[in-house]
Protein backbone atom coordinates (compact mmCIF):
# COMPACT_ATOMS: atom_id res chain seq x y z
CA UNK A 1 0.00 0.00 0.00
CA UNK A 2 3.08 2.08 0.89
CA UNK A 3 3.97 2.07 -2.66
CA UNK A 4 0.59 2.42 -4.34
CA UNK A 5 0.72 5.43 -2.20
CA UNK A 6 4.12 6.71 -2.94
CA UNK A 7 3.28 6.83 -6.69
CA UNK A 8 0.37 8.85 -6.39
CA UNK A 9 1.61 11.29 -4.20
CA UNK A 10 4.37 11.80 -7.22
CA UNK A 11 1.76 11.58 -9.88
CA UNK A 12 -1.81 11.21 -9.23
CA UNK A 13 -2.25 11.17 -13.28
CA UNK A 14 -1.06 7.41 -13.24
CA UNK A 15 -3.57 5.46 -14.54
CA UNK A 16 -4.87 2.14 -12.60
CA UNK A 17 -2.92 0.33 -15.54
CA UNK A 18 0.49 1.96 -15.42
CA UNK A 19 0.18 1.33 -11.05
CA UNK A 20 -0.49 -2.11 -11.83
CA UNK A 21 1.88 -2.61 -14.34
CA UNK A 22 4.83 -0.72 -11.62
CA UNK A 23 3.85 -2.63 -8.84
CA UNK A 24 3.46 -5.99 -10.62
CA UNK A 25 -0.04 -6.37 -9.36
CA UNK A 26 -3.87 -6.76 -11.12
CA UNK A 27 -5.66 -3.82 -12.09
CA UNK A 28 -8.54 -4.59 -10.25
CA UNK A 29 -6.30 -5.13 -6.92
CA UNK A 30 -5.08 -1.68 -7.67
CA UNK A 31 -8.47 0.11 -8.15
CA UNK A 32 -9.84 -2.16 -5.00
CA UNK A 33 -6.89 -0.61 -2.78
CA UNK A 34 -7.96 3.00 -4.55
CA UNK A 35 -11.14 2.82 -3.37
CA UNK A 36 -10.02 1.78 0.36
CA UNK A 37 -7.34 4.27 0.64
CA UNK A 38 -10.50 6.76 -0.41
CA UNK A 39 -13.07 5.62 1.72
CA UNK A 40 -10.50 5.18 4.81
CA UNK A 41 -9.89 8.74 4.23
CA UNK A 42 -6.09 8.17 4.04
CA UNK A 43 -6.18 9.46 0.27
CA UNK A 44 -8.09 12.95 0.92
CA UNK A 45 -7.61 15.04 -2.60
CA UNK A 46 -5.90 14.73 -5.40
CA UNK A 47 -4.09 18.03 -6.33
CA UNK A 48 -2.40 20.06 -8.93
CA UNK A 49 0.83 21.21 -8.57
CA UNK A 50 1.45 24.52 -10.53
CA UNK A 51 4.61 26.57 -11.55
CA UNK A 52 2.99 29.69 -11.35
CA UNK A 53 6.84 31.34 -11.39
CA UNK A 54 6.53 29.93 -14.82
CA UNK A 55 2.92 30.97 -15.60
CA UNK A 56 4.26 34.50 -15.03
CA UNK A 57 2.89 34.94 -11.30
CA UNK A 58 5.80 36.23 -9.68
CA UNK A 59 5.04 36.25 -6.09
CA UNK A 60 7.42 36.20 -3.01
CA UNK A 61 7.28 33.39 -0.42
CA UNK A 62 8.42 34.06 3.33
CA UNK A 63 8.72 31.87 6.41
CA UNK A 64 7.67 33.66 9.36
CA UNK A 65 8.50 32.17 13.08
CA UNK A 66 6.80 33.57 15.82
CA UNK A 67 7.02 33.60 19.24
CA UNK A 68 3.96 34.60 21.32
CA UNK A 69 2.44 33.89 24.97
CA UNK A 70 -0.21 31.65 25.03
CA UNK A 71 -3.40 32.83 25.80
CA UNK A 72 -5.56 31.96 29.09
CA UNK A 73 -7.96 28.79 28.25
CA UNK A 74 -7.05 29.05 24.68
CA UNK A 75 -3.67 28.91 24.49
CA UNK A 76 -1.88 29.46 20.99
CA UNK A 77 -5.07 28.44 18.97
CA UNK A 78 -7.03 31.92 19.21
CA UNK A 79 -3.71 33.75 17.49
CA UNK A 80 -3.15 30.99 15.20
CA UNK A 81 -6.32 31.05 13.97
CA UNK A 82 -6.52 34.89 13.78
CA UNK A 83 -3.41 34.72 11.65
CA UNK A 84 -4.63 32.19 9.29
CA UNK A 85 -7.47 34.99 8.02
CA UNK A 86 -5.28 36.75 6.33
CA UNK A 87 -5.34 36.37 2.39
CA UNK A 88 -1.72 36.34 2.49
CA UNK A 89 -1.03 33.24 4.95
CA UNK A 90 -0.86 29.94 3.05
CA UNK A 91 -0.07 27.72 6.11
CA UNK A 92 0.42 28.21 9.66
CA UNK A 93 1.99 25.51 11.84
CA UNK A 94 1.85 25.35 15.49
CA UNK A 95 5.96 24.03 16.41
CA UNK A 96 7.98 22.64 18.93
CA UNK A 97 11.47 24.41 19.93
CA UNK A 98 12.71 27.81 19.75
CA UNK A 99 9.75 29.07 18.18
CA UNK A 100 5.59 28.65 18.81
CA UNK A 101 4.23 29.08 15.20
CA UNK A 102 5.75 28.82 11.75
CA UNK A 103 3.54 30.95 8.82
CA UNK A 104 4.43 30.57 5.27
CA UNK A 105 3.48 33.66 2.90
CA UNK A 106 3.02 34.75 -0.36
CA UNK A 107 3.36 38.89 -1.19
CA UNK A 108 4.10 40.23 -4.99
CA UNK A 109 6.88 41.73 -3.57
CA UNK A 110 9.64 42.04 -0.10
CA UNK A 111 8.07 45.35 0.88
CA UNK A 112 4.27 43.68 1.00
CA UNK A 113 5.92 41.15 3.24
CA UNK A 114 7.93 43.54 5.34
CA UNK A 115 4.43 45.78 5.29
CA UNK A 116 2.55 43.03 6.55
CA UNK A 117 4.73 42.05 9.12
CA UNK A 118 4.59 45.30 10.51
CA UNK A 119 1.34 46.30 10.13
CA UNK A 120 -0.31 43.22 10.99
CA UNK A 121 1.45 40.64 12.95
CA UNK A 122 3.68 43.14 14.90
CA UNK A 123 0.19 44.88 16.17
CA UNK A 124 -1.51 41.44 17.20
CA UNK A 125 -1.51 40.85 20.92
CA UNK A 126 0.60 38.39 22.31
CA UNK A 127 3.24 38.07 19.57
CA UNK A 128 6.71 38.64 21.62
CA UNK A 129 8.74 38.02 18.30
CA UNK A 130 8.73 37.40 14.85
CA UNK A 131 12.00 35.95 12.15
CA UNK A 132 11.35 36.24 8.56
CA UNK A 133 13.03 34.14 5.60
CA UNK A 134 12.60 34.82 2.28
CA UNK A 135 12.43 31.36 0.20
CA UNK A 136 15.13 31.91 -3.01
CA UNK A 137 14.14 29.01 -4.74
CA UNK A 138 11.06 26.52 -5.04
Amino acid sequence: MRELLELLEKNSRLTTSEIASMLNESEYKVEQDIKRLEKDKIILNYSTLINWEKFGDDTVTAVISINLTPQREVGFDAIAERIYRFDEVRTVYLMSGSFDLLVIIEGKSIKDVANFVATRLATIEGITQTKTHFLLKP
